[in-house]
């Protein structure tokens, strides 16, 4: 079995900081890329920006510049750094990682439970 675990969301005013973790447990072979994708009501779940294994970094255009995606291997653990949030960024966040669970498995895609960001004007 797999977990993912989000934390750090919160409220925050406009031009506020807020960092978010992912923590990927169980059993795990190794981790292809993580990532971090937010939704907001009505609307279809978007890219906020990913990260491989190798360090190799993939951002929204709305968000360049203003997010900082990294990660720790030796904790599978991927954080997304928001400066400068707009309230337009409010939204559940959700990690993502596509791994192998043991040698010779096939990759799957595994999602936390999401996590609330609040920008406020």
């Amino acid at each position: 079995q797999v977990q993912l675990v989000e934390s750090g969301g919160g409220l925050v005013q406009t031009r506020g900081s807020l960092r978010l973790s992912c923590a990927a447990s169980g059993t795990i072979f190794s981790i292809n890329y993580m990532g971090w994708y937010r939704q907001t009501p009505g609307k279809q779940r978007e890219l906020v920006a990913t990260i491989t294994s190798g360090g190799s970094t993939n951002y929204a255009d709305s968000v360049k510049g203003r997010f900082t995606i990294s990660r720790d291997n030796a904790k599978n653990t991927v954080y997304l750094q928001m400066n400068g949030l707009k309230p337009e960024d409010t939204a559940v966040y959700y990690c993502n990682a596509e791994l192998r669970r043991g040698l010779g498995f096939g990759t799957l895609i595994y999602w936390g439970q999401g996590t609330q960001v609040t920008v406020s004007s």
